[in-house]
């Protein structure tokens, strides 16, 4: 009898544990589609981010100015897409300047942000 209980509860374990592993898998897998965290790439936020280049590309955003961060070799992907999600119009100047803020803490990242907002140009959500 006491194997058949060990044996019952066992098994019953071995079955929550695939049921328990695929709903982590998928919650790992929701927040990482979640949010819109990749900015769709559209010829207008590859014009905007070009834009950024060549007039803000000398101001630094945290401690690398805004040139290295549009570099695809700087492994830094986080202010190409927010950049790209601010000219698609799916977020606002007060969420990138506060996402920026928060991502690259340095304090000096005013004067990287109005130029950025001011490449938005009157369309500016």
């Amino acid at each position: 009898m006491l194997y058949r209980l060990f044996n019952s509860t066992r098994s019953s374990t071995a079955q929550i544990k695939p049921g328990i592993t695929a709903a982590l898998l998928g919650l790992a897998l929701t927040g990482c589609s979640g949010g819109g965290l990749i900015a769709p790439e559209t010829p207008q936020s590859n014009d905007f981010l070009n834009q950024l280049s060549a007039n803000c590309g000398k101001l630094n955003i945290g401690n690398q100015p805004i040139d290295y961060l549009l570099n695809m070799d700087s492994n830094d992907t986080y202010f190409i897409d927010e950049a790209s999600k601010l000219s698609a119009g799916t977020v606002d100047k007060a969420t990138f300047a506060s996402d920026i803020n928060a991502f690259y803490p340095t304090g000096r990242n005013q004067a990287a942000l109005e130029c950025i907002f001011t490449q938005l140009g009157t369309s500016a959500p």
